[in-house]
């Protein structure tokens, strides 16, 4: 990956952090700087075709109560 060097205007308070967080986590500020580039471009990006999503039918609509029961279920099951 070829990196481009750029300048970029940011909020005090927000540098202040971001330094903070490298200072505690042993991080070159500039990772994330880059993280949140790359965040940002995969957000922001667009493709030419539709996505194939699958659409589920249930048979009727699903209540808050079914989805609680059935993820409570799913959970008592694995443990």
């Amino acid at each position: 990956m070829a990196l481009k060097k750029t300048t970029v205007m940011v909020d005090e308070e927000d540098l202040a952090l971001i330094k903070e967080a490298a200072a505690r986590e042993g991080r070159p500020e500039s990772e994330y700087f880059r993280e949140a580039f790359h965040l940002v471009a995969l957000r922001s990006r667009r493709w030419s075709e539709d996505l194939e999503i699958p659409s589920l039918d249930f048979g009727g609509p699903v209540t808050a109560e079914e989805i609680h029961e059935a993820t409570s279920d799913a959970v008592a099951d694995t443990e």
